[in-house]
């Protein structure tokens, strides 16, 4: 049976792997203070082209979520978000575990809009009774989205700039950042995600990575002494090479970028193999997640040969269903896929 549930099915590839084993027995020092952890730090600093950068490095996306919007807001504020937004659905209230509320305003397709941002700001700012309610103080999206949909530049600027007009810091989860870079819909690159947000991650779990997320504040913004809230929180980590290997890596020879179009190619060939056999396209998303509508019986059906997800009911005879490439998908298992859809 092949597997396209998710696109962290396996674990690194082979030359984080390799570069793992060869820095093995190298003795350095923890907590972020190795000279691996520094060289993916300037790695990425040169990539973003801002030399000024804070970066610092967690485990994993919903760790990075949590910690970041908590250490950023005040304790009277919530973070707005699509309704669709992985904070919003699939971080089991992690965010409002940690104290704040998602306040969601409907998405389109996994995006929302600048005028969503401002309206929401302005009703709640014309509410009498604004002082007993949660603040707006930050606002979040997915690049790609949930829905494998794209930014444009010109999306992403005007929510920057809305921002910068009420003064929140705009946060862009990067979880699978390079399968958004790369897609032929892309109009944008890495520094422009560094030059509209205010801070992001670089994703690793979900390309490339054993484990991994490159948290990066942009404009000398990251919260005074962000170290000490990373532990309070349980996520700093001891042996920071684990870590600073991978990215270093990543990060090298456009190892991070060649790796994500391997995905987004093989999303395409599974996307034109199911429109060929006359399935249903849900969206046309253009990067490695590829969402379908498909009947109760052939989900069952398919079930038997193929693992994927059932997104959400679409009606009482027929669910939304997500199949996901990955840098480590194979084109055996396109082959194979085709062979049963």
């Amino acid at each position: 049976m092949i597997s396209f549930e998710n696109d962290y099915l396996e674990g690194a590839h082979e030359k984080v792997l390799e570069k793992l084993v060869q820095t093995n027995y190298v003795q350095e020092s923890g907590y972020g203070n190795d000279t691996f952890t520094a060289d993916a730090i300037s790695k990425i600093r040169q990539a973003i082209d801002m030399p000024e950068a804070a970066i610092y490095f967690l485990v994993g996306g919903t760790q990075t979520n949590q910690v970041v919007i908590n250490a950023m807001l005040n304790k009277y504020e919530g973070v707005i978000a699509g309704d669709t937004g992985h904070i919003s659905v699939h971080e089991s209230g992690a965010i409002e575990f940690s104290g704040h509320k998602v306040l969601t305003v409907p998405s389109d397709n996994g995006k929302i809009t600048a005028d969503q941002v401002k309206n929401y700001i302005d009703d709640f700012y014309e509410d009498s009774n604004y002082k007993h309610m949660v603040y707006p103080g930050m606002v979040y999206i997915s690049y790609p989205t949930e829905y494998g949909t794209l930014y444009t530049k010109s999306e992403l600027e005007s929510i920057s700039n809305m921002c910068k007009t009420y003064e929140i810091p705009l946060y862009i989860d990067g979880a699978r950042l390079g399968y958004g870079l790369v897609s032929d819909e892309a109009d944008l690159d890495i520094k422009d995600i560094a030059k509209y947000a205010d801070v992001f991650y670089i994703g690793g779990t979900k390309i490339g990575a054993l484990c991994g997320e490159a948290i990066v504040f942009t404009s000398n913004n990251e919260p005074r002494h962000f170290t000490s809230i990373v532990k309070q929180h349980g996520a700093l980590l001891a042996k920071s090479r684990l870590i600073g290997v991978q990215f270093a890596e990543l990060f090298t020879n456009n190892l991070y970028l060649d790796i994500s179009l391997h995905a987004v190619d093989m999303a395409m060939q599974l996307k034109q193999a199911f429109v060929e056999k006359g399935y249903q396209l849900y969206l046309d998303s253009p990067t490695n997640q590829q969402f379908f509508i498909m009947n109760n019986e052939t989900i069952e059906r398919l079930s038997e040969y193929i693992k994927f997800t059932c997104w959400e009911k679409y009606n009482e005879t027929h669910k939304i269903v997500r199949f996901a490439t990955s840098w480590a998908t194979r084109e055996e298992h396109i082959a194979y896929l085709k062979a049963h859809i």
